[in-house]
């Protein structure tokens, strides 16, 4: 890698390491960190969908942990967890 390749890496890192310790994060910010389009996230906040806040009503910010809470709300089982879940509603109810 040449030098300037080197620099440049150094600082996209460096712009990583800053989102994952920001409380509070633009739009921009939020976009990169969720790996959203910055139209989605638009999309999301405009139907209040997303926690965001709008402090002088014209940019969006956003929270990382509700930003984080949001992202994982809506969990998909596996199929062991199905399993489990079926055999213990048998066992309950006496099906076989």
């Amino acid at each position: 890698m040449t030098e300037n390749e080197l620099s440049e890496l150094a600082l996209a890192i460096g712009k990583n390491v800053v989102l994952t310790q920001k409380e509070v994060l633009t739009l921009d910010e939020a976009a990169r960190y969720t790996g959203l389009k910055k139209s989605y996230l638009y999309k999301l906040t405009a139907s209040r969908v997303i926690p965001h806040y709008k402090p002088n009503g014209k940019n969006c910010f956003f929270r990382r942990a509700e930003l984080e809470e949001w992202l994982t709300s809506n969990p998909i089982a596996t199929t062991a967890d199905l399993n489990g879940q079926a055999q213990a509603y048998c066992m309950r109810n006496r099906i076989i």
